[in-house]
């Protein structure tokens, strides 16, 4: 036997839900009007429909949450999170990333990424993003470079890249960048702690 799909139970639901909801105003079969029929089918379809309404409106507002907290973590996370153009240019990136750079992250939208990276590695960069950009296959790929801050100190960074489509748009890289300096030094400062506890 074939199975209904899920919007019509969700209707025949809804309708039933309306019409215990209009119970009372509901005319007897045998004494009711084509009008008073038409009248009653308009006021469950109404009923409906504001069920409906509700319905939408509670989806909408945990959709806004989820997006809510979405933010908190793409915005508040250790990580540096970049989203680079087909073009090389920058048109998302979290707090921490900002603070990597070294720049207010309404100053990096559309600067180009390759203004950040060493000469010397600048050339192993754009293969990297030409290579992940023209083929689709590609999933994920690492690098570690060495980044220039704006006011040009320098870090060592580890960057995982994946290329990112959305329907209709040009395909866009993901980067998840860590400076690996900071991981390195904390480690050193755990091994001095160590041996100084030792002593």
């Amino acid at each position: 036997m074939k199975q209904k799909p899920d919007w019509i139970e969700a209707r025949q639901s809804l309708r039933t839900e309306a019409e215990v909801m209009l119970y009372g105003l509901s005319p007897t079969e045998t004494v009711a009007q084509p009008t008073e029929v038409l009248l009653h089918e308009l006021l469950v379809h109404k009923v409906e429909l504001e069920m409906q309404v509700e319905e939408l409106q509670r989806v909408h507002r945990e959709m806004e949450e989820a997006r809510d907290r979405y933010w908190d973590l793409y915005d508040f996370a250790p990580v540096g999170y970049i989203t680079i153009s087909r073009e090389c240019l920058i048109s998302e990136i979290n707090l921490a990333g900002a603070a990597m750079l070294g720049v207010d992250r309404n100053k990096l939208v559309n600067r180009r990424f390759s203004k950040f990276l060493s000469p010397l590695d600048s050339d192993r960069w754009h293969r990297l993003f030409t290579n992940i950009m023209e083929h689709t296959q590609i999933e994920k790929q690492e690098i570690v470079l060495e980044m220039i801050r704006d006011d040009a100190s320098t870090f060592i960074a580890h960057l995982d890249c994946q290329r990112g489509e959305i329907v209709g748009a040009p395909p866009m890289l993901r980067l998840a960048l860590i400076d690996i300096g900071q991981i390195k030094r904390a480690e050193a400062e755990m091994q001095d702690s160590r041996i100084t506890r030792k002593s």
